[in-house]
């Protein structure tokens, strides 16, 4: 094939893949926005971005030959998902524990993905901050987490563990991680010390996830395509 027809191609290909990201994108800042002004269609948004967020995986799957990899991003999706809608998809079980629990999966499959398919260096001494961050948050939310320390400091381990790892990986991946932990920080603060975040605390948790996951499934598959083509 031609050089010029094959440049032309990829070329077609990475458009097509970058496209994939807009409807997750579009819907994120919707949700946020719906969030900012207290809307109740800002539930229903909720649940449409982790399954929007497989239409890039879906487009990149001719290109990728890592199926395991491809699983494993695929479960951090689907179990993320289970995440955001825990209170509605399981309305008689407490919303909390299942929060950690979905999303402690998810934390697991992106630990494993990026240990085993994504790590392109050694993990850089500053990732030790990760380390500090449990200690700390630990320490501060410990003893307003009643019955669910156990669960908080287990889940804190994992999240930064993903933090941590992602800092092996693609520069998108690892500030991925870095907007997850933001995300699920504020997050922590708002449910067991209510008091000590503002108003608008709401969208900036959704705001955070949304970037941080966005970021660290372009990095993983930007990095899966390069090595399946």
């Amino acid at each position: 094939m031609p050089p010029n027809e094959e440049k032309a191609r990829r070329r077609v290909r990475l458009d097509a893949f970058a496209w994939a990201f807009v409807p997750y994108a579009v819907v994120s800042v919707i949700h946020v926005v719906l969030l900012a002004i207290d809307s109740p269609a800002a539930g229903p948004t909720k649940l449409l971005l982790m399954p929007l967020l497989m239409i890039p995986v879906l487009v990149s799957l001719r290109r990728i030959t890592a199926r395991a990899a491809l699983a494993l991003l695929s479960l951090a999706i689907v179990f993320s998902w289970l995440g955001d809608g825990a209170g509605i998809f399981f309305p008689a079980a407490p919303e909390v524990p299942l929060m950690l629990l979905f999303f402690g999966v998810a934390h697991l499959a992106y630990i494993a993905l990026f240990a085993r398919h994504l790590a392109r260096r050694r993990m850089p001494r500053w990732a030790l901050v990760y380390a500090g961050w449990w200690v700390a948050m630990l320490l501060g939310l410990g003893p307003h987490t009643g019955g669910l320390l156990l669960a908080v400091a287990t889940y804190g381990v994992v999240l930064g563990a993903t933090a941590a790892f992602s800092t092996r990986c693609h520069p998108l991946v690892a500030t991925g991680g870095i907007f997850f932990l933001a995300s699920d920080t504020l997050l922590a603060l708002r449910l067991f010390l209510p008091d000590s975040l503002p108003s608008w605390s709401s969208p900036a948790i959704m705001l955070t996830y949304t970037i941080g996951q966005g970021l660290i499934i372009a990095g993983s598959l930007i990095t899966l395509r390069k090595r399946g083509s």
